[in-house]
């Protein structure tokens, strides 16, 4: 299996992410739109969210600030009492976890003071392993995220296929993506 390089060196995934914030940035109305519209529909207590995926970086926790300040802005509108929120963070064993637990204080110090401090406690959880094995249990996540990673097979084909090809890359990808959809889900 392979992960991004941990870290702030040079050649680290937090040094080299402009894309993917770029992907972030272009699909956070989405996930705002689906969000707030779960939280409108259920008026939860808590909300459960998953990152699969987050790596570590300057992107790890955009997502993860920009949809609680949208669920606060959907809370407040309709005058509800402040939330829980638990934070599941998905990526392979490899992923500099450290860094990420590291950033949260100065990350809910933030938070707190773009929404105001009127919100309620946020749990983060490192989940480490592959998504493409059963991660969460039955019904324990009301959103998952993946901006930029499901592209990725985290487990080597067969030896018996032919060498890597088009075909054979394509037939891995459904083979995963669709083992990827009927853990989650479970898990949802």
């Amino acid at each position: 299996m392979l992960h991004v390089n941990g870290g702030m060196g040079d050649t680290s995934y937090a040094n080299n992410s402009k894309l993917q914030r770029e992907i972030i940035s272009m699909t956070c109305s989405i996930a705002k739109e689906a969000l707030t519209n779960f939280y409108k529909q259920h008026i939860p207590t808590s909300i459960t969210m998953a990152d699969l995926g987050c790596s570590s970086g300057q992107n790890t926790l955009m997502i993860v600030s920009y949809l609680i300040k949208h669920v606060e802005e959907a809370r407040q509108k309709l005058h509800q009492r402040p939330l829980e929120y638990q934070i599941f963070l998905n990526d392979l064993h490899g992923n500099d976890f450290n860094a990420v637990f590291t950033s949260l204080p100065s990350f809910l110090e933030d938070l707190e003071v773009q929404i105001g401090g009127d919100f309620g406690p946020c749990f983060f959880h490192g989940v480490p392993g592959s998504f493409y094995v059963r991660l969460f249990p039955t019904d324990s996540i009301h959103f998952f995220h993946s901006s930029s990673s499901l592209h990725w097979l985290s487990q080597v084909g067969l030896k018996k296929f032919p060498p890597l090809n088009y075909s054979f890359g394509l037939f891995w990808f459904v083979i995963f993506y669709f083992h990827f959809l009927v853990l989650f889900s479970v898990q949802c």
